[in-house]
């Protein structure tokens, strides 16, 4: 079974075995060897740990096969160790997994060789190819095809040396796995550093008993949080399911924005290469901005998504990119997102001083945000209308990912918001932002009552 609605904008997701089985993996595994042009050549394929990981990724490999394609099998990865594991080999990677979504669903995000970012354009031609060749490819795994190979050490090797834990302070680290990959990972990456590791949820589990792998989600940060409080620890990390994504929890049990960890690494990266580019989304924080212009660098902004941020890394030779949703992207990894490699730097930077986390981050939060706000709307294009209609002459329009606007207030004070649809459901997303509360809070209800104004759902 599989389903047209399974194929997103930028991967696969859906429920098993409700919305695809064991023989839609297989049918798109042989399309996508077919679209990729894999007939007698390599690709690198990996799972996380949900429950059906084992048997769905064996069928898509059964899949490719019978299109004459090998499969280098990794086992158990995280999405960045696959990533790693492309980029290193040079070999187009398939990855299983959902990230965050729940414990049902299993999914598949795909990279060209060196890790490079499928298109949208790709993955609606294997819907289509995957459609029709569903039901007459066997999932059945053959004797020949498939080879074992081993990623993980290889992967600690080239994060240590992209980011040397050697020299540091003595740190305290609660490390929130989620029952995820992080869980597979993170002992081997910190290994060797003197830090004393807290781990909660490390244990490897895709029916996730502890709580959803959604950093986004504040109650999932909960736990990470009260265990920073209670051993005195100097921060948390916070993994997604995949670990690709990394939430930063400072001293105080306080959660760090991720606005804020992209301007420190930024300006870090930015000491390493002086002018370099740095990749941040349409509504990531003003003070990215501002970070990486006192630093010398070049910002360039892109649409919500790491297909068109990975894009922009690639257009621009860019060193990092930062999304407000905990996506940590680097040049020297390929230009992919890893949210271990962005945990290194914190911890590289907080352990070459004396400051607690959050007053090295206080440099780095100096814009008041709404966070975002979903509102259910029928028409988005049409309130999106009315909304830039009611602010004309109020500030700058930009149409580079739904409607944002730019302005001052009559003191000066610097504001901004983003209104864009979602992808995948009937949402208008707000963000607002500005230097002082009391206007952040004025241009999000102005935005508010117009957008709720016109809503007839």
């Amino acid at each position: 079974m599989i389903t047209e609605g399974v194929f997103k904008a930028n991967d696969i997701r859906g429920a098993v075995p409700q919305s695809w089985d064991e023989a839609g993996a297989a049918a798109i595994g042989a399309a996508f060897v077919e679209l990729a042009g894999l007939e007698g050549k390599q690709f690198v394929l990996g799972r996380d740990m949900r429950l059906t990981g084992w048997e769905m990724s064996r069928a898509f490999a059964a899949g490719a096969i019978s299109r004459g394609a090998e499969v280098l099998d990794t086992g158990l990865a995280s999405t960045d160790q696959l990533w790693f594991a492309s980029g290193s080999l040079d070999l187009p990677g398939v990855q299983f997994t959902a990230s965050h979504n729940p414990a049902s669903d299993n999914g598949i995000k795909f990279c060209q060789a060196g890790a490079a970012p499928v298109s949208p354009d790709f993955l609606a031609r294997l819907r289509d190819r995957a459609l029709e060749l569903h039901g007459s490819v066997d999932a059945a795994l053959p004797e020949h095809g498939l080879t074992q190979v081993e990623t993980l050490d290889d992967y600690v090797r080239h994060l240590h040396g992209l980011v040397p834990l050697e020299g540091l302070r003595h740190l305290k680290v609660v490390v929130d796995a989620g029952n995820g990959m992080a869980g597979h990972t993170v002992a081997a990456v910190l290994a060797g550093a003197d830090i004393e590791l807290v781990g909660l949820y490390l244990d490897l589990d895709g029916s996730f008993p502890n709580h959803q792998p959604n950093p986004l989600e504040p109650e999932n940060l909960v736990d990470a949080q009260a265990a920073v409080r209670e051993h005195g620890a100097d921060l948390a990390l916070v993994f997604d399911g995949d670990a690709d994504r990394c939430f930063i929890i400072d001293e105080r049990g306080e959660v760090v924005s991720p606005s804020a960890i992209t301007a420190l690494i930024a300006r870090a990266e930015l000491e390493r290469e002086p002018g370099a580019t740095i990749v941040i989304n349409t509504i990531t924080s003003r003070t990215v901005a501002d970070v990486v212009a006192e630093a010398g660098g070049t910002t360039v902004t892109s649409k919500v998504g790491h297909t068109f941020v990975k894009a922009l890394m690639a257009e621009h030779d860019a060193i990092f990119g930062g999304e407000h949703s905990a996506h940590y992207y680097f040049r020297d990894f390929w230009g992919a997102d890893t949210g271990m490699l962005a945990a290194l730097h914190v911890l590289r930077i907080l352990g070459s001083q004396d400051q607690p986390l959050s007053e090295v981050m206080h440099t780095y939060e100096r814009y008041v945000a709404s966070g975002e706000i979903n509102s259910q709307v029928s028409d988005a294009g049409e309130v999106m209308e009315v909304v830039e209609a009611a602010f004309i002459g109020r500030g700058e329009v930009d149409h580079t990912d739904g409607l944002t606007v730019r302005g001052t207030d009559a003191h000066d004070n610097l504001w901004w918001f983003n209104l864009r649809p979602s992808n995948t459901e009937p949402y208008l997303r707000l963000n607002a932002e500005a230097l002082d509360p009391a206007v952040m809070q004025a241009v999000r209800d102005d935005v508010l009552d117009l957008v709720r104004g016109t809503t007839t759902t």
